[in-house]
C-alpha cells in the first residue's frame, strides 16, 4: 500500500519518501551522473548498467569467438520467443504470446492488416483522433492499401463509433501527450460487445503502470523497447498475439524464419504454429540482449511495485507543480486519479518549449510537445521523490528570472 502524502511536501517529506522507498536500491542499477535529473523515460529509458557488459560479452565472445555458432549455441534463434515470454510477464499475457520483433510500426501494420484480411465483412477500423501519430498513419496506410475507413473520433466518443461494421478498435493506453490512460478493460468490453477486436499500444505504458492483457481479454498488442523498458535507443518492439487467435489470423509478412521449418528452405510457405508465425526476418540478436538485461530489472522489481511507485511519483509532482509552478502560469493537464494516468505528468504552459529549452540546461530533462505540453516521464526504477522536488524547483527560477525569454532558447528547434 502506498504512504499517505503529509500536508506539508516538503523536500525533507520526499527526501522521507525517498527512505522507504521499496525501489529505491534498483536506482543504482542505471548509469547516473549524479547530477543530471532525468524526467524523460517516456522518451527513452536510462542505460542499466549490467548492458554494458552484456552487449561486450555479446560481441566479443558470442559474435567475435563462436561466430555463426551463435545462432544455435548462444540461443540466438530463440531469443525473441524467450524475451518475449519475460515481456509477457510484465504486461499480464500468456507464454508464447509476446514476440520481439521489428519496430512498433511495423508491428501495427502487421496486426492491423491481419484482422482486416481475416474479417472482410467489416472495413472500419476505430480510434481516437488525439492517439500517437505514427499509430493514425499507418492506419490510414492500411485503410488505404486495403480499400477500409479509418474513423477516427474524441477520445468520449469512442464507444458510439463501434458498430457492425467495425474490425478493430485501436487505441493507445496512455496519451503521449497530456499521459492520460485509457480504461482498458472497459473499452476492450465494448469493442466486443460490437464484435470487433482490440489493438492496444503499450509504448507509454509497459515498465510504467501494471498491465493485465489476459485478465482484460485483450486481443492484440504492440510496444516498443526503448522507452520505460531501458532497451535503449532503436530497441526492438513487441507484439502481442492472444493464444485463442493465433490460428484465425495470418502474419502478412511472410519471412523466411515465420515457416514451420526455416532451414528447409522450401519455395512454398507453410506458416509454423503459434506465436512463430509472427517472425519474418532475422533477429537484432544484440539489441534483443540489451532489452533483456532491462526487462530483468522490471520483472525482479515487480509490474505491481513499478505501478504502485508511478502513482505516487505522479502525485507527489502534480502537488508541487500546483503549489509552485502554478502561480507561474503552468496548468496541470494529466489526471488526478492515479488509475487514470500513466507514469507521467505534463503541464500547460504558452512559453512551454522555451522553458523546456531554459531547463534543460540547468540539468533538468525533460520535453515538449506541441502546442504547450512540457512532459515529464517519471520512471518508477530511478527516479527519486526529492528529484521531483528540485526540477519544480529549478524550473521556477527559470520562469522568475526570465531566463527562458533569452534569445538562445527562443529560436526554432526540435525537442525530441
Amino acid at each position: 500500500m502506498s504512504p499517505r502524502l503529509p500536508d506539508n511536501l516538503d523536500r525533507n517529506a520526499c527526501a522521507a519518501l525517498d527512505a522507504r522507498d521499496p525501489l529505491a536500491m534498483f536506482r543504482d542499477r542505471f548509469l547516473n551522473d549524479g547530477s543530471t535529473i532525468y524526467l524523460d523515460g517516456n522518451s527513452m529509458g536510462r542505460l542499466p548498467k549490467a548492458a554494458v557488459a552484456r552487449l561486450q560479452e555479446m560481441a566479443e565472445h558470442e559474435w567475435g569467438t563462436i561466430l555463426v555458432r551463435g545462432w544455435t549455441e548462444s540461443g540466438w534463434m530463440e531469443s525473441p520467443f524467450r524475451v518475449g515470454d519475460r515481456i509477457g510477464q510484465l504486461i499480464g499475457a500468456s507464454a508464447g504470446e509476446v514476440l520481439v520483433a521489428d519496430t512498433t510500426s511495423v508491428g501495427l501494420f502487421r496486426l492491423m492488416t491481419s484482422v482486416l484480411r481475416a474479417r472482410p465483412q467489416r472495413r472500419v477500423i476505430v480510434t481516437e483522433v488525439s492517439n500517437f501519430p505514427t499509430d493514425l498513419y499507418i492506419a490510414q496506410g492500411v485503410a488505404e492499401l486495403l480499400g477500409c475507413e479509418v474513423r477516427a473520433v474524441e477520445r468520449g466518443a469512442l464507444g458510439n463509433a463501434l458498430d457492425g461494421e467495425t474490425a478493430l478498435l485501436l487505441l493507445t493506453e496512455v496519451d503521449f501527450r497530456s499521459g492520460e490512460r485509457h480504461d482498458m478493460g472497459a473499452l476492450t468490453e465494448a469493442a466486443h460487445a460490437a464484435g470487433a477486436l482490440t489493438l492496444w499500444d503499450l509504448s507509454h505504458s509497459a515498465g510504467a503502470v501494471e498491465i493485465r492483457l489476459n485478465h482484460h481479454r485483450v486481443d492484440l498488442a504492440v510496444g516498443c523497447g526503448y522507452k520505460y523498458l531501458n532497451g535503449g535507443p532503436g530497441s526492438p518492439a513487441y507484439v502481442y498475439v492472444a493464444g485463442a487467435l493465433q490460428e484465425e489470423l495470418r502474419n502478412p509478412i511472410q519471412g523466411w524464419l515465420g515457416h514451420d521449418n526455416p532451414f528447409l528452405f522450401d519455395s512454398e510457405y507453410r506458416r509454423a504454429p503459434g506465436i512463430r508465425g509472427w517472425m519474418s526476418g532475422s533477429p537484432p540478436v544484440l539489441a534483443i540482449g540489451a532489452l533483456d538485461v532491462g526487462i530483468d530489472i522490471h520483472l525482479e522489481a515487480g509490474p505491481r511495485a513499478v505501478g504502485e511507485k508511478a502513482g505516487l511519483l505522479t502525485e507527489v509532482f502534480m502537488r508541487l507543480a500546483r503549489a509552485r509552478l502554478d502561480p507561474l502560469g503552468f496548468e496541470v493537464a494529466t489526471p488526478a486519479s492515479s488509475d487514470r494516468r500513466g507514469a507521467q505528468v505534463s503541464l500547460r504552459h504558452g512559453d512551454g518549449r522555451a522553458i523546456m529549452r531554459a531547463v534543460a540546461d540547468r540539468d533538468v530533462i525533460g520535453d515538449f510537445r506541441p502546442p504547450d505540453m512540457c512532459r515529464f516521464g517519471l520512471a518508477p526504477l530511478y527516479t527519486r521523490f526529492v528529484d521531483l522536488w528540485d526540477a519544480v524547483e529549478r524550473i521556477a527560477q527559470v520562469v522568475e528570472s526570465g531566463l527562458n525569454r533569452q534569445r538562445q532558447y527562443r529560436e526554432e528547434g526540435a525537442i525530441p
